[in-house]
């Protein structure tokens, strides 16, 4: 019975202990996650790294986090009784043992170091890339999201961006609208040309400097063509590019300039 007894005791003085150490490693663990959560919100809304652009903010962000649930799991381990040396010793071999199989992924993570540091782009910006054009909307630490104009997200692995041709619209603040009309051979070429150039100079939103160009630029099979180069902001692109093809259509039209269209003409000999 004493023996019975002293088991018993020894059970419940084993459970006390390890269920305090539970309920204070579950106290550390809660306690941890809610400050990790806040300290990587506090990052991404600090004044003083408002001048970084917002992808390197994400990414340090990302990186503290990251930190801060490691040692939050270690010090769970520690305060459970399990020796920091092998826990430490465990952790290095799981990550060597992920870090071969997941070596792509872990290319991904050099990759937004390098978009990061060199910035070929940054969130915002519309770029284009094997063929794909659209909005950058996030840059993580494995892919790159791009909205494309019909609202399609593709999602790009850093490492295919880093090492492929990237075209970006957004980085210069000025972009050059280029387009060619067709009218007949038998149009007064100055009062064409004049025309054009009126219907780019007194747009709003084209700029003055450089002025717009417009000259003959080749003899087609039906028509002579004429090519506009105007300039204006980024912003403003397609606003003025669609403008433009709608705004010297109804200048030619209402200066009787005719706009050809293909013609076959068919002799039949008697």
């Amino acid at each position: 019975m004493y023996d019975a007894k002293v088991l018993v005791e020894r059970v419940m003085d084993l459970v006390t202990k390890f269920g305090l150490k539970l309920i204070m490693a579950l106290i550390v663990l809660v306690v941890g996650v809610k400050i990790t959560k806040w300290a990587a919100k506090k990052i991404s809304e600090a004044k003083s790294l408002s001048a970084l652009d917002g992808g390197i903010i994400k990414f340090i962000a990302n990186a503290v986090k990251v930190c801060l649930y490691a040692i939050v799991l270690i010090s769970v381990a520690g305060i459970l009784g399990i020796p920091y040396a092998s826990f430490v010793a465990v952790l290095g071999s799981a990550g060597i043992a992920i870090g071969l199989a997941l070596q792509g992924s872990l290319s991904n993570i050099a990759a937004v170091l390098l978009i990061l540091l060199i910035k070929p782009f940054k969130v915002g910006d519309y770029v284009e890339a094997t063929g794909i054009a659209g909005t950058v909307t996030d840059i993580g630490f494995f892919s790159t999201a791009i909205t494309t104009l019909d609202n399609k997200v593709v999602h790009y692995p850093n490492s295919a961006l880093s090492n492929t041709c990237i075209t970006n619209y957004s980085q210069m603040d000025k972009r050059r609208v280029d387009l060619d009309f067709n009218v007949s051979y038998k149009t007064d070429i100055d009062k064409a040309k004049q025309v054009i150039y009126d219907v780019a100079a007194n747009h709003e939103l084209t700029l003055k400097d450089p002025e717009p160009f417009v000259r003959l630029s080749k003899h087609d099979t039906s028509a002579i063509v004429f090519t506009l180069r105007v300039w204006c902001e980024t912003a403003n692109y397609w606003n003025v590019y669609f403008d433009m093809l709608e705004g010297v259509k109804k200048a030619l039209d209402s200066n009787g300039i005719e706009i050809p269209y293909s013609k076959l003409d068919v002799n039949i000999i008697k």
